[in-house]
């Protein structure tokens, strides 16, 4: 399943996300989502837990400033490689 967050740790249901996912499941930060990626953050560190993929938009990221503040274990994607990871799951669910 592919999990894509789009909303900042504050507004976004991430216990229900965490209490859901499973290691198999991709978790994809776009939008404010990409907040939850900041490096040393409850958040990051729960998604880590959570999954063992991760990724965010890089323009995203980008666009808030964050580059250097992104987790290091969050791959970044492009708008094309966000289309082949979404063929690549069928179920999504959208926090």
């Amino acid at each position: 399943m592919l999990h894509t967050v789009t909303k900042s740790p504050n507004a976004a249901d991430l216990k229900t996300l965490y209490a859901i996912a499973s290691n198999n499941d991709a978790i994809l930060l776009l939008q404010d989502g990409v907040l939850c990626g900041l490096i040393n953050t409850e958040a990051l560190t729960n998604l880590m837990y959570t999954s063992t993929f991760l990724f965010a938009i890089k323009v995203d990221v980008l666009a808030r400033g964050l580059s250097n503040r992104i987790s290091p274990n969050i791959v970044l994607l492009n708008y094309n490689e966000f289309v082949a990871l979404s063929v690549l799951h069928k179920q999504q669910l959208s926090w």
